[in-house]
């Protein structure tokens, strides 16, 4: 767990990669940075605007150190996720920022391990991969089946793949943490 000051520097460093990307500038290197953040972790960064989703991209695996992760997949969630248009100048004052910092995965052969609001999903099957946060569930007040289905939809996989024998099930927990919660 990290500390109120350790949340509030990845914030507001996720919030200087935005704001220099948009501008067309080069990502901050922090040098300054508690080493803790220097562990490698997979993380997201969301970004909403006005309660709206506008951007989420992350790393699952942790094969960079936490402070690099964030960086650079804040700057990919404001200009390069596929289902927004990039990150405005005007939208800058306008965006709240979530950071999960990700557990190792877990795979699992039996979907009642899964708890609904404290673990994430990746669903596996074949090239298909899929993953939700632990906190999409709770947002849409769905149950584990629904769960289940709907990683298997962000996966391109039909929506009873979960129920397969071929389909591998990994979990995790993550860290969650946002501007208006630190």
């Amino acid at each position: 767990m990290l500390t109120q000051e350790e949340r509030t520097y990845l914030l507001n460093i996720a919030r200087q990669s935005i704001e220099l990307a948009v501008n067309e500038k080069t990502p901050p290197v922090p040098n300054d940075c508690p080493e803790v953040f220097q562990i490698p972790s997979g993380a997201f960064v969301t970004i909403h605007k006005f309660g709206e989703l506008r951007g989420c991209i992350g790393y699952i695996e942790a094969t960079r150190p936490l402070i690099d992760t964030v960086v650079e997949t804040a700057s990919h969630a404001a200009m390069n996720d596929p289902r927004f248009m990039p990150v405005s100048i005007d939208e800058l004052e306008d965006l709240e920022l979530e950071i999960s910092i990700l557990s190792p995965l877990k795979e699992i052969t039996d979907v009642n391990e899964i708890e609904v609001g404290t673990h994430g999903i990746v669903m596996e099957q074949g090239s298909n991969r899929g993953l939700l946060l632990p906190q999409v569930p709770t947002e849409y007040n769905w149950d584990r089946d629904t769960f289940l289905s709907q990683t298997a939809r962000k996966a391109g996989l039909p929506y009873d793949a979960w129920k397969k024998g071929n389909t591998k099930i990994s979990i995790f927990t993550a860290e969650i943490f946002n501007d208006s919660k630190i």
